[in-house]
């Protein structure tokens, strides 16, 4: 996992611009909203880099090497990137209401959404 705490790339009276992913291949941008108390993901990809994007809330971002490696928890809030490279389990559990943006590259995307999300165990979940 690597989190990237983002600035704005420019700032005025009028607003912001902040990049968020820059210089890779975008295959879906997809909205998730968490109520409090919410868990998802406790899976991996093989084949999809995935970034989330806090835009509102807190969130425990848990990640972990594979089956053997240790599980890492940071928590995340608005204006945090957290990259999840290929093979890499991940989780969050929502500290209150929240709302994310993921960004993936690969075949993680539109119909397709679950062709490439390997689901882990009761045993080997990362947060229950």
């Amino acid at each position: 996992m690597e989190i990237t705490h983002t600035k704005p790339n420019f700032e005025d009276d009028r607003g912001e611009i902040r990049d968020l992913v820059t210089k890779e291949k975008i295959d879906a941008v997809t909205f998730i909203t968490y109520t409090k108390g919410a868990i998802r993901a406790n899976h991996y990809h093989e084949h999809t880099v995935q970034w989330d994007y806090v835009i509102s809330g807190r969130l425990e971002n848990y990640s972990r090497d594979g089956f053997d490696g240790e599980i890492h928890m940071e928590v995340v809030g608005p204006g945090d990137l957290v990259r999840h490279p290929i093979g890499e389990h991940h989780a969050l559990r929502a500290l209150e209401d929240s709302v994310t943006l993921a960004f993936a590259e690969g075949p993680r995307a539109g119909e397709d959404y679950e062709n490439d999300v390997v689901r882990l165990t009761d045993e080997q979940k990362l947060v229950r």
